[in-house]
């Protein structure tokens, strides 16, 4: 026997149990960890155990070998995304960790694998899958097949994964790679409100017959089947049904895609190993005003302007916290148009969720905010500070509102209500703005030291963040009833409810430049507590 096998061996064991100290870690860190872990894995695995159970009733109906495809589906494209939702927070997925020491990339693979199905996620995985077997099983034949497909289904679903974690490890570790796990959040929320819509349509469809009916998912899972590593579980029921070909086809497809994904994951392994990380080279870029610069105010306040939106695009937390807010103003007026409960007064949502954009203003800005500090000697400064960030918050909130807003007049032919729901929306604007600059300045809260967009604050801040969440969401329903009464007049008595529009610029704006002058002598006295709240990390 080589003497590199013996080390082999060595490797992959020393990788395991490296799994387990980190599991083993994480509960005894504090309570609090040790109680969202156990708390988080007894929630997804009693989810699980309910999903599989409710899948093994299906067993013997019409559409249930469709049901199972269309879990294997979901779980396929849950763990082809975790790597985007989870890459910073989990330490065993990040293979850089490992790829600068003095090893092979075949032990390392193989040490990786059996590291990544320790966990509750594979189980998890594997109770869901065992649910979907039961479901799809017809037969002798078919529980043969399932003790094959399902680990093999397992342990594809883990090495995609894995492949996809380290073929793009470099990319999600950067700046940009953060930037894209944002936006491959909102896309993820999008899919999961598609699968609401098609879950809701099979219910109300089983309703209107008084029985479930799982035809709606006949076509969908006529093309899914043959899609590793989806064919695996399908290939359960087609053994059932006596093709075994097709079944040794289907599990084949898995075993094929099993066999790629190893080989891009290995190949991804060794060409970290060899390669520079380009991320780590310098290069020297001209430094000047930006070319949007030109529109904005001179003086401080166009300079905050422009700080505060440089932030925006690039720094990873605020950029989620915007493109949050958009995506959710987006997502509700889309579900609006398509399940039936459109109205014009639903681009609201966007006056409120970017409205409270202006929360933990110097928070968010961490240690660099004692470089602001160091010029807030004067009112005027620090009055002109709020308003820099108020219109830059503004300098996007108020285009998408005004495009959601004829977007869903357009879609639901109520052109005659756009100006009173634009009203609404600004009143909610401003008052956020307002709002949250008060807030800023009373109630500051840390944020972490890492640029994880998934994390909101440092530790020990959590009654501050609810602080902030709960007081802007109430604060700024509060401050809007008098609006919200006039509109309310206004349709009763059918008197013109365009004047809201007016109405509501001129409320929003006079609810912002109170809470800008309220907050900008305080900014001023409790400066060092600001200060020493922004740099705690």
């Amino acid at each position: 026997m080589s003497p590199a096998v013996p080390q082999d061996r060595v490797v992959v064991r020393t990788i395991v149990s490296l799994k387990l100290r980190l599991l083993s870690n994480a509960l005894r860190r504090n309570p609090r960890s040790r109680v969202v872990f156990i708390l988080g894995s007894v929630l997804g695995l009693g989810f699980a155990t309910l999903t599989a159970l409710g899948l093994s009733l299906l067993h013997g109906r019409p559409g249930a070998g469709d049901a199972a495809v269309m879990l294997a589906t979901a779980q396929a494209i849950g763990w082809a995304a975790l790597p985007l939702f989870l890459f910073s927070t989990d330490e065993s997925s990040d293979p850089t960790r490992l790829t600068m020491l003095p090893l092979r990339p075949g032990p390392l693979l193989r040490g990786t694998l059996l590291a990544s199905l320790i966990g509750p996620g594979p189980v998890i995985a594997l109770v869901l899958m065992t649910g979907a077997a039961i479901a799809a099983s017809t037969g002798a034949a078919s529980a043969a097949t399932a003790v094959l497909g399902v680990p093999l289904t397992v342990v594809a679903l883990v090495v995609l994964s894995r492949s996809v974690a380290a073929g793009n490890a470099r990319m999600l570790s950067s700046r940009r790679g953060k930037d894209f796990a944002v936006l491959g959040g909102l896309l993820f929320a999008m899919l999961i409100q598609l699968g609401n819509l098609a879950s809701q349509s099979v219910f109300n469809r089983s309703g209107s017959h008084g029985r479930l009916d799982l035809s709606p998912l006949k076509p969908f899972a006529a093309v899914l089947r043959w899609v590793p590593p989806v064919s695996s579980i399908d290939a359960i029921r087609s053994a059932g049904d006596g093709s075994y070909a097709v079944a040794l086809a289907q599990l084949a497809l898995t075993a094929g895609l099993l066999v790629l994904l190893l080989r891009w994951w290995r190949g991804s392994l060794q060409q970290m190993m060899v390669t520079a990380d380009a991320s780590t080279l310098i290069t020297v870029k001209g430094v000047g005003r930006s070319r949007t610069a030109g529109l904005l105010p001179e003086g401080r306040i166009g300079a905050v302007m422009q700080r505060h939106l440089r932030y925006a695009w690039r720094e990873p937390r605020a950029k989620a916290a915007v493109f949050t807010g958009i995506g959710m103003a987006l997502v509700f007026s889309v579900l609006s148009v398509v399940q039936g409960w459109a109205s014009v007064y639903v681009v609201a949502i966007a006056g409120v969720m970017l409205g409270l954009q202006m929360v933990n203003l110097f928070g968010m800005d961490g240690s660099a905010f004692w470089m602001v500090a160091s010029t807030l000697t004067t009112r005027a400064q620090a009055r002109a500070e709020l308003v820099g960030r108020a219109l830059a918050v503004l300098s996007y909130a108020v285009p998408v509102s005004l495009v959601l807003g004829v977007g869903l007049a357009a879609a639901n032919d109520d052109w005659g209500n756009l100006a009173p729901a634009l009203g609404v929306t600004f009143g909610l604007l401003g008052t956020g703005i307002g709002l949250g600059a008060v807030l800023s300045v009373l109630a500051p809260y840390a944020m972490p030291a890492d640029s994880n967009p998934m994390r909101s604050a440092a530790p020990g801040q959590s009654g501050l963040v609810l602080l902030n969440g709960f007081g802007s969401m109430i604060g700024v329903a509060l401050l809007n009833l008098p609006l919200g009464g006039v509109l309310g007049w206004l349709l009763v008595s059918h008197g013109p409810s365009w004047v809201v529009l007016p109405i509501g610029l001129c409320y929003g704006a006079a609810v912002a430049a109170l809470g800008v002058a309220l907050a900008a002598p305080r900014l001023l006295s409790r400066l060092p507590e600001i200060l020493n709240t922004a740099i705690e990390r």
